[in-house]
């Protein structure tokens, strides 16, 4: 089979890519390859969120790199109306398929000092950027019925805001693909084919052949096996952020939630969130493990907590929802987690993942990029800059600032999962623990990197083979940029 275009990957970002090019260039020919089962997909287990002013932290706009994946979150925010509008018609007749604008961002009662700071962080972007948005009494949000110790002090409206139904939107992705000439391939693939220093193709398990132009690889943790085929060591290395996530459906009536509601970002996790779907049904999420290896499914103890946590913070109520299926999935992270986005140093071979917790979300603007620079032999990179894969890993922080946010982290997140001190100690022994932690962590590394601490976590729990591999990188990265991009 010959084409002008393979998209690797059947997620958000392929589908959304390839769409774009056949629109865009409706002589061109494309194929997507990808499972139809999508196993461990990150979008397929997403709740699909369009979230950007509520993902903001207090880091946000500490450093340029940072400020520039708000910048593309803003632009998505812009573009969603629109993108939504063109897939509107392409959906299943019995799918869902509306976009529910308007989330709730809850601050608790028990909130930790980095949730509150993110709080007051998403504010003040919200009136910096004159997003429309207010603040609202947490007893007048529908639904909400905390326990009495967990009840919100403050909380935000966020009126652009909201969610859709990730399922929906794959399958009117893929809708709008057919009709518009788009081939889709229901396999994996197996290895890149190249000539003459230029990715020409690829292979797929099963034995098949493509022969392309461009390859784009939107195969979220996927991508990593095979760019390391003809390209090692030259981008970020990706690793796996699972999450976890349930869907129930109400057994109570009336009851349940009519809007997004959410918590900001906590301690090395994204905020608590429960997405309404319709007809009763909730996406409750989610749980972020970032590791070198995902294990089979989720773990006991975060699936545990996570319903927990909702059934206390969000409605007591929840408890007695009935569930409908769970959902599991690896979100692509980069070491430095930042996105992974454009030409990589072999002709005609292209990245498109990276993106952690904003792919569902950024994925119109994405593919306008990729789009551009598949069609345009001069596209102008703009706020993507900073996400070119080939670049050296991208520091927002000093490698002792590391390990004192991997501490504070350590020292929340006991706090989240219930640790109570009486007023006579202090948590100097956790804090002891985690600091010996994180230094064991940074001894492993033959080169000193400043890391986050959900990242700084998976090295401490890495293989030494992990550790052998990503001390390889950073031999190579080094010696390919001298200079690392320095912390702001």
């Amino acid at each position: 089979m010959t084409v002008d275009v393979a998209v690797v990957g059947n997620g958000v970002l392929g589908l959304s890519i390839a769409l774009e090019l056949v629109r865009r260039s409706p002589g061109t020919r494309v194929a997507v390859v990808g499972p139809a089962s999508r196993r461990g997909s990150a979008t397929a287990a997403a709740g699909a969120m369009l979230n950007c002013f509520a993902e903001v932290t207090d880091a946000t706009d500490r450093h340029p790199a940072s400020r520039a994946k708000f910048a593309l979150a803003r632009e998505a925010l812009d573009a969603w109306p629109q993108w939504f509008e063109g897939l509107h018609h392409e959906r299943a007749p019995s799918a869902p398929f509306s976009l529910s604008p308007g989330t709730f961002v809850v601050l608790g009662a028990q909130a930790t000092p980095t949730a509150v700071r993110n709080f007051e962080a998403i504010h003040a972007a919200l009136k910096q950027y004159a997003e429309p948005h207010h603040e609202v009494e947490p007893a007048d949000i529908p639904g909400l019925r905390p326990v009495p110790h967990e009840r919100p002090v403050r909380a935000l409206y966020l009126e652009r805001e909201g969610s859709l139904d990730a399922r929906a939107v794959l399958e009117a992705l893929e809708n709008a693909g057919r009709r518009s000439g788009v081939t889709f391939l229901d396999g994996e693939a197996s290895d890149l084919v190249s000539a003459h220093g230029r990715a020409c193709g690829l292979r797929l398990l099963d034995g098949r052949a493509i022969s392309a132009g461009t390859v784009v690889l939107a195969a979220g943790t996927g991508s990593q096996q095979l760019l390391d085929r003809l390209a090692p060591d030259e981008a970020p290395p990706l690793l796996h952020g699972t999450g976890f996530a349930v869907e129930t459906r109400r057994q109570v009536q009336p009851g349940g939630f009519d809007r997004v509601v959410r918590t900001p970002a906590r301690s090395g996790a994204c905020g608590m969130h429960l997405v309404p779907l319709g007809d009763g049904v909730e996406y409750i999420g989610a749980t972020n493990i970032v590791l070198f290896d995902p294990p089979g499914g989720p773990r006991i103890g975060v699936t545990q907590s996570l319903l927990r946590f909702a059934t206390d913070q969000f409605d007591v109520h929840l408890g007695m929802s009935a569930i409908q299926r769970w959902h599991y999935g690896s979100r692509p992270v980069p070491l430095d987690r930042f996105p992974l986005l454009g030409l990589t140093t072999v002709g005609g071979l292209l990245l498109a993942t990276g993106t952690y917790r904003d792919g569902f979300h950024s994925s119109p603007v994405i593919a306008r990029h990729l789009a551009d620079m598949v069609l345009d032999s001069n596209p102008v990179p703009g706020i993507f800059t900073p996400f070119a894969p080939v670049r050296a890993p991208i520091e927002t922080m000093t490698v002792d600032s590391s390990i004192e946010l991997f501490v504070a982290d350590a020292v929340e997140t006991a706090t989240e999962y219930g640790l109570r001190l009486p007023y006579f100690l202090d948590p100097e022994p956790i804090v002891s623990h985690a600091r010996h932690e994180a230094q064991q962590a940074f001894e492993r590394l033959d080169h000193p990197l400043a890391l986050a601490p959900e990242i700084l976590g998976a090295v401490r729990d890495a293989s030494s083979a992990h550790v052998q591999r990503l001390n390889a990188y950073l031999r190579a990265t080094r010696t390919r940029h001298p200079v690392p991009t320095s912390a702001g």
